[in-house]
């Protein structure tokens, strides 16, 4: 079961290496149906950005516990997964809801799932990079980092992330060592926040265009900022219509002649016949046992009898329970990502 390994700030700090990773939104595998998979080892960030959709962070409101994954449990279940939808898999996308560069064994989990799947990419906002992990991370063969950088100005970068030491210009170098002198492509990510950053959009694409990202993948992926119920919210900003995106991101497509808009994006990503099929359905009732405090406020983690998915228990009063068994009845069932009460 998980193991403590610290706390701080009232958070707990798990290390996670006998429990099953499927069922979870923050850490392990996710299967959306489609030929690209979503490995998820960390739920750690150095960052507090002010429009984080997650809350991830040091400064953390809703969060009660950080992950960090054993990477040879992460591959074993990646395994299982790309076994059940039988060779469908082109790619393994290191993402989650914390920065996957702050995870210790990143260039070993690529080296093993690169063994077994023809892509794999990262997300990150760069912070934790350096150059030797650039080359190391090139070495295992790394396909694609999706770069999250949302301004290229100094000041206004270590607003929107939150930290007074973060260095925008430590990123763009990075990024710069990357599209020069690696096989590794670069596809930037910045968010669009209305009123905030529009200018600086341009910036980032006329500078990532100049320094030559996207050889074998689009060059840029414009997010559309949003704002979540245990997200953070910039005072006074309103989250974009998907009408008023659409018509900023058709602007700069016409401004600068390339595609934008995610429909036009080709990662070759599609459906498949194959999937992680749910084991259980809403309002079904499951004998777990529960292992953990779980990763926000109110919540435990369960794993069930068959040791084959773990599942997240809310509306929790008190953290007595861990450590015992008990019935819970599924409210949720997305991706195979399940939610439950007690009963």
């Amino acid at each position: 079961m998980p193991k403590l390994i610290g706390k701080t700030n009232n958070k707990y700090y798990l290390f996670l290496d006998d429990i099953p990773l499927i069922g979870h939104i923050a850490f392990g595998v996710i299967d959306r149906a489609t030929n690209v998979i979503q490995v998820r080892p960390t739920t750690i960030c150095p960052l507090n950005c002010i429009f984080c959709s997650v809350d991830a962070g040091p400064f953390s409101r809703y969060r009660q516990s950080e992950y960090i994954v054993d990477p040879n449990l992460l591959v074993k279940w990646v395994r299982k997964v790309v076994d059940i939808k039988k060779g469908e898999v082109i790619e393994a996308l290191i993402d989650g809801v914390g920065d996957p560069m702050s995870y210790q064994w990143i260039d070993r989990l690529v080296e093993n799932l690169k063994s077994f799947i023809p892509r794999v990419a990262i997300e990150t906002h760069g912070y934790n990079l350096t150059k030797a992990l650039v080359k190391s991370l090139e070495r295992v063969g790394l396909d694609r980092i999706n770069l999250s950088i949302d301004t290229l100005d100094a000041e206004k970068a270590r607003i929107l992330q939150g930290s007074s030491w973060y260095d925008v210009k430590r990123v763009k170098e990075l990024a710069e060592f990357i599209a020069k002198e690696t096989s590794i492509d670069l596809h930037i990510t910045p968010v669009w926040i209305p009123g905030i950053n529009d200018n600086d959009i341009n910036d980032i694409i006329e500078w990532g265009l100049s320094i030559g990202i996207g050889k074998r993948f689009p060059p840029f992926g414009i997010q559309k900022y949003e704002v979540h119920k245990y997200g953070r919210k910039i005072p006074h900003v309103k989250s974009p219509s998907w009408r008023e995106f659409r018509i900023f991101l058709k602007n700069l497509e016409k401004k600068y002649g390339i595609d934008l808009y995610y429909k036009k994006l080709d990662f070759d990503i599609h459906r498949t016949k194959y999937r992680v099929e749910p084991r259980y359905a809403i309002n079904d009732v499951v004998k777990v046992y529960i292992s953990s405090p779980g990763w926000l406020k109110g919540e435990a983690i369960a794993v069930d009898e068959s040791g084959e998915a773990v599942i997240t228990i809310v509306n929790v009063e008190d953290m007595k329970i861990i450590g015992k068994r008990a019935k819970v009845k599924i409210i949720k069932n997305s991706n195979n990502i399940y939610i439950a009460r007690l009963i």
